[in-house]
């Protein structure tokens, strides 16, 4: 099955076109030179940039036990049952594959570095290397396996479908969307050869390169500290800890986050030690014999300064020397004393910020976390507990479209962004103000889009006025721009003498961004959602509509929707004063990378971004992908299983990191 980069639709693998979008199948566009591409070349043939889809193939010698297994297992495929993976078949030994040659019989995976001969090497021992993938349309066999594991349709057995046993951390992890664990792509098992396809992480730097850096902060160093004790945790359930172990294996992604470049296993993790430190590789395997504990973590601390020839400053000594005597004996201790030496290093700085209540004059309307949540569980959610965080980049897109049934687009939308940048040698500050509008008009052609623009269009003009200072307006300020744009549009409803439906209105969302703080106002069914890593998929804003009402009031869902006016709205801008309207406001830190999404109702009925999220929307989430693209897609998307309505999206990237400027 072939599924198109552009609207994800499930094509036969002999099609050459998208049946739904028409997008080709056989080639892609160069990112560079806009040349069309076959997909399966690694460069383009006109400006040599690659633009093929490279992959991180982690071969290793299966034991004895585990071979007959795998052999087995391929017999019984053979005989009678259909094989869950396909790569499950004889293939080249080792020897033979050479630059070029493929993995797997089927001619997806190609070299483009020759493998090693395995039958030389020690059982469990694992190579790794970049492969291309020729068919990078088609599902792959374990992205097959774990869909149908996450339908309920078969059940997770890692013998049963030949997937080697060092994949099962990979597919353990996939569900969190950890961005510190490479996702895995692709698995199979055959004689002596295991195979794990993972996403290729080599053209990262490294982190022993950062950490030596002269224009690295001390902040910048504990930071990174408190990242490797989060994926210690991770890891932990795992057995995986040994994957922070090895200093080639320790990377920084675009956003100087700490992410690994593949998982080694406990219990064979002496096979996978690299370029570390000879006196770390000799203290961690003294500890195979022994429980690991996180005064391995103190002695790649060590290894890191070591090798950067940086000197540890006084406190990093006290903490690395109250490790090893075991007086550190936790997780949560370690991360208490992490703490503390960042509030140290931040605190000469603390006077010089405004208070809150000057940030803030109309104290704002949190966020909270359900109370319920394990405490330990959210601070392993939350990166920004030891760090202050300031916004590193913020961009944005936005497009509406008339959808497949109506003649005229009542929706429209604003943006304004403003971004002050200034950057120094040892100094980087980002000042970024932005202003996200959508509105979805009612009331017929001439008054829907009459109202939403006339709404959008005085929203902007009130903040131009009012927005200009470096702190978000106020709860009472933001309330008086919607009250002002619902009384733009009645006056107008007045003059007009327009009556009943005729009477237009419109439906309204509303972000501001300043810098890394955030508010949110709506009024009606058009949605703010978000969406991060750690916690997916997010909708802010909760419709004004009567089914949402009679829920507030204590009636069960399925009886409050089940009522006919269900999706009537119970609120919008213009048909009546602002009396009869009382508007959402929020507010809320951006204290992790994030992805904003407002929403008109076409985009957002039946449930579309809550099943596609992780297709559409996380994707874009990393600064590689182009936001532009993004709501194009989300607009076919919705036309092709929405499409009865105006469908408009507004998508803003924020992403954020740590505040290491503070202490300066």
């Amino acid at each position: 099955m072939l599924i198109c980069p552009q609207c994800k639709f499930e094509n036969l693998n002999s099609n050459k076109f998208c049946q739904n979008c028409g997008t080709s199948l056989t080639h892609k566009v160069c990112p560079e030179c806009s040349t069309s591409v076959p997909i399966n070349a690694l460069n383009c043939s006109n400006c040599g940039t690659e633009c093929g889809t490279v992959w991180w193939a982690i071969i290793a010698k299966a034991a004895t036990a585990e071979a007959e297994i795998a052999t087995q297992n391929s017999t019984e495929n053979e005989a009678g049952e259909e094989a869950v993976i396909s790569a499950v078949s004889p293939m080249p030994t080792s020897s033979q594959l050479t630059v070029g040659s493929y993995l797997d019989l089927e001619q997806r995976y190609q070299l483009l570095e020759p493998l090693p001969n395995l039958e030389a090497l020690p059982a469990n021992t694992e190579v790794c290397l970049r492969v291309l993938d020729c068919q990078p349309y088609q599902i792959s066999p374990l992205e097959a396996i774990l869909g149908n594991w996450q339908k309920g349709l078969v059940t997770p057995s890692v013998e049963a479908s030949g997937i080697p046993h060092f994949a099962k951390p990979y597919i353990a992890l996939q569900a969190q969307g950890n961005p510190g664990i490479p996702p895995i792509h692709d698995a199979w098992q055959q004689g002596e050869m295991q195979v794990v396809v993972i996403q290729d992480r080599s053209h990262l730097p490294r982190l022993l390169d950062l950490w030596q850096e002269n224009t690295t902060s001390s902040l910048q160093i504990i930071h990174w500290c408190y990242q490797m004790t989060q994926l210690w945790t991770v890891l932990e359930s795992v057995n995986c800890r040994h994957s922070l172990l090895d200093l080639v294996n320790l990377l920084l992604d675009e956003d100087q986050t700490l992410t690994l470049g593949c998982l080694y296993p406990e219990s064979s993790h002496t096979d996978f030690l690299g370029d570390v430190t000879a006196d770390l590789a000799d203290q961690t395997s003294e500890q195979t014999e022994q429980p690991l504990t996180i005064k391995a973590l103190g002695r790649v601390w060590q290894a890191l300064f070591r090798q950067s020839q940086r000197t540890q400053f006084g406190s990093v000594v006290q903490m690395l020397g109250d490790l090893e005597i075991g007086k550190i004996e936790t997780i949560a201790q370690l991360r208490s004393r992490l703490e503390e030496m960042s509030t140290e290093l931040v605190a000469p700085t603390i006077e010089t910020l405004p208070p809150t209540e000057e940030e803030y004059p109309t104290a704002p309307t949190m966020l909270q976390f359900d109370d319920s949540e394990d405490f330990s569980a959210r601070n392993d959610d939350m990166p920004t507990v030891v760090l202050p965080m300031q916004l590193s980049s913020l961009q944005d897109a936005g497009a509406t479209d008339v959808g497949r049934q109506r003649h005229h687009n009542e929706d429209f939308f604003g943006i304004e962004t403003k971004i002050n940048k200034l950057e120094l040698p040892k100094t980087r500050v980002l000042q970024a103000r932005g202003l996200y509008i959508l509105c979805d008009g009612m009331g017929g052609h001439a008054g829907g889009e009459i109202a939403s623009e006339l709404a959008v269009t005085t929203l902007r003009e009130y903040f131009q006025e009012h927005w200009v200072n470096n702190q978000l307006p106020s709860e009472e300020s933001i309330r008086d721009a919607v009250y002002l744009a619902n009384q733009a549009i009645y006056d107008l409803n007045q003059k007009d003498a327009r009556s009943g439906v005729g009477r237009m209105g419109t439906t309204l969302v509303m972000l501001l961004i300043q810098d890394s703080h955030a508010a949110v106002a709506h009024v009606g069914d058009s949605r703010l959602y978000c969406v991060t890593h750690k916690r997916g998929l997010e909708q802010i804003t909760v419709d004004h509509e009567v089914g949402q009402r009679e829920i507030s009031r204590g009636v069960e869902p399925s009886v409050a929707y089940a009522r006919a006016d269900a999706y009537q709205l119970t609120q919008a801008l213009g048909p009546r004063d602002e009396h009869s309207i009382n508007p959402d406001v929020d507010f809320f830190e951006i204290n992790e990378d994030t992805l904003f999404i407002l929403a008109s109702d076409g985009l957002s009925d039946n449930d579309l971004l809550e099943i596609h999220w992780q297709t559409h929307l996380k994707p874009l989430l990393g600064s590689g992908t182009n936001l532009e693209s993004g709501v194009i897609d989300l607009i076919d998307l919705a036309n092709q299983y929405n499409g009865h309505d105006n469908i408009t999206a507004i998508l803003i990237r924020a992403k954020v990191r740590p505040n290491l400027d503070s202490q300066k």
